[in-house]
């Protein structure tokens, strides 16, 4: 099925540009973010939609909407070969990628441009070269970035699954337990596993002694294989206490590249990015630079076009190591938006258009405080395992200084089809205590109902003594919820101010005035609005 709606055509500034139209190849959130720059760029859009997402709101905002044909990822929005005909069939002129699904895979870069369009990424080689851990760790050697040290151990292969019997279980030859056994050693326990493909924390294994090397290098190649199908794996020392800092940079087609500063990205589950800032509390003027200056040899390196992230772990010593480069639009990329005022993703569609950067490295500042959490369906007191249900309730924070980030509206449901993050939520101000308040107070406005989510949990993060010291290392959260996060409202009460709040909303008394005491009418006042109630953490 194909919607159409009245477009932006020939609108603003979109009648500069080599293309009128964008076809966005993604879903949610991103996609409703890349058709509010291509709106504000006067571009006409088109979405691309799987029959379970007939009803969300990213194909009610593009201007024109297609259902994909077939079932599952992998016939729709996996389905390169459908995307890129659909946009020849609507008259786009360009593909944006968004972040996950095809966004970094070359192949599908090389069939855009191979059908005439313009690709709103990075060049294909780039995508390569970036793709591969282990082919990015010699490149960056080359380059002069530091990288973590490890083997990259390219001749050791994966294992053999009909070499399973007879060889521990784990599949792997004589030479493989030889080969990897030595590379161990010489990098130096404890070492980090990592699978040369993919990301997200698959294929990634910590291995503290050599008691387990052979069984956690055979379980990363297994879980890496399935999911990139690449099942090589490559060792690196493990960097305890350290903090994960990634550079956001920008390069044009006429090789100018620029750093646009750094995001905090340490607080993590699971290898899952929770909250991020900007800029970071480790990092002052000088190490700026130096991270900044690595970034940009490490764009320059692959002839990088487009807006990347480089990814560096960041010691106490204050050295710094590559991590990998995100060749795409980060999740994460609103808090450098409001630090900056550039608009990441306005700034990609110019490129891809042949327009020069905006400013030069001289010109680039970083105003004020932002921090970034992510609301996902989740129940953090059950281990973090995903939720869902509908979003019978679902009111945001306003204010200034407040962003939303998100691809859902009251009504929608959240499925396990998709990830479980619901929304983004940004807040800037002049100083970092300022924002944390703000996020605070922010916090403790968002009201959902209907589906568990993480909020409870966020409130708390935000609150912890150790943050607002911006004591920030990778394990953070293990650090301080060893045994899991417990919700100290408890379910039951929860329920019950949430089906309160549902029954205050609809027979409209969450306005109801009181006329007592101060703090009588503090209490009557939180009664009658108990939306202000759910999100208070009770002892």
């Amino acid at each position: 099925m194909m919607i159409e709606r009245g477009g932006l055509v020939g609108a603003g500034s979109g009648q500069a540009f080599p293309y009128d139209k964008v076809l966005i190849a993604n879903r949610g959130e991103i996609a409703c973010r890349i058709i509010r720059a291509c709106d504000e760029l006067g571009l006409e859009t088109v979405a691309v939609y799987a029959a379970n997402d007939a009803d969300s709101l990213f194909v009610e905002m593009a201007g024109t909407a297609v259902e994909l044909p077939g079932e599952g990822l992998s016939e729709t929005y996996l389905n390169g070969e459908t995307i890129i005909e659909v946009a020849q069939l609507t008259g786009a002129g360009a593909i944006h990628p968004g972040f996950g699904f095809l966004s970094e895979r070359a192949d599908f870069a090389r069939d855009v441009i191979a059908a005439g369009l313009i690709w709103i990424g990075p060049p294909p080689e780039a995508i390569d070269s970036m793709g591969d851990k282990m082919t990015a760790r010699v490149l960056m050697r080359k380059a002069g970035v530091p990288v973590i040290p490890g083997e990259e151990l390219e001749d050791l292969g994966q294992p053999d699954a009909s070499q399973v019997v007879g060889n521990g279980g784990t599949g792997m030859t004589a030479a493989q337990r030889a080969g990897l056994e030595a590379a161990a050693s010489r990098v130096g326990y404890p070492i980090l596993l990592k699978a040369s493909a993919g990301g997200g924390g698959k294929g990634m294994r910590v291995v503290e002694h050599p008691d387990g090397l052979h069984e956690a290098w055979a379980s990363a190649s297994r879980e890496a294989l399935t999911a990139f199908g690449d099942g090589r794996v490559y060792v690196e020392r493990l960097l305890t206490g350290s903090r994960h800092v990634e550079i956001q940079v920008l390069a044009d087609g006429h090789g100018n590249t620029i750093h646009l500063g750094e995001r905090e990205c340490s607080i993590q589950r699971r290898h899952q990015k929770v909250l991020e800032e900007s800029p970071s509390t480790a990092v002052d003027e000088y190490l700026r630079t130096a991270m900044g200056e690595a970034a940009v040899a490490a764009a320059k390196a692959v002839n990088y076009v487009g807006a990347g992230t480089v990814e560096f772990l960041l010691a106490d010593s204050g050295e710094f190591f590559f991590l990998e480069m995100n060749t795409r639009i980060q999740v994460e990329h609103p808090i450098t938006e409001m630090v900056t005022g550039i608009d990441l993703v306005q700034e990609q569609l110019r490129i891809a258009a042949g327009r020069y950067l905006p400013l030069t490295q001289e010109k680039m500042k970083m105003t004020g405080h932002a921090i970034e959490v992510r609301l996902y369906a989740e129940d953090p007191a059950a281990g973090f395992l995903p939720a869902i249900g509908p979003l019978a309730m679902f009111r945001a924070p306003t204010g200034d200084g407040i962003r939303l980030d998100t691809g859902v509206r009251e009504g929608d449901a959240i499925t396990p089809d998709y990830d479980p993050m619901v929304a983004k939520l940004i807040v800037h101000a002049e100083t970092r205590p300022d924002a944390i308040e703000k996020m605070i107070k922010a916090i403790g406005e968002f009201i959902v109902l209907g589906c568990q989510t993480n909020i409870g949990f966020l409130a708390d993060l935000l609150a912890h003594p150790a943050f607002a010291t911006g004591q920030t290392p990778t394990n953070f959260i293990d650090t301080h919820w060893p045994d899991g996060w417990v919700n100290p409202g408890g379910e039951e009460l929860m329920q019950t101010l949430a089906g309160c709040a549902a029954a205050a909303e609809a027979f409209g008394l969450a306005k109801a005035a009181t006329t007592s005491s101060d703090d009588e009418d503090t209490f009557r006042g939180d009664m009658h609005n108990p939306f202000l109630l759910i999100n208070r953490r009770f002892p």
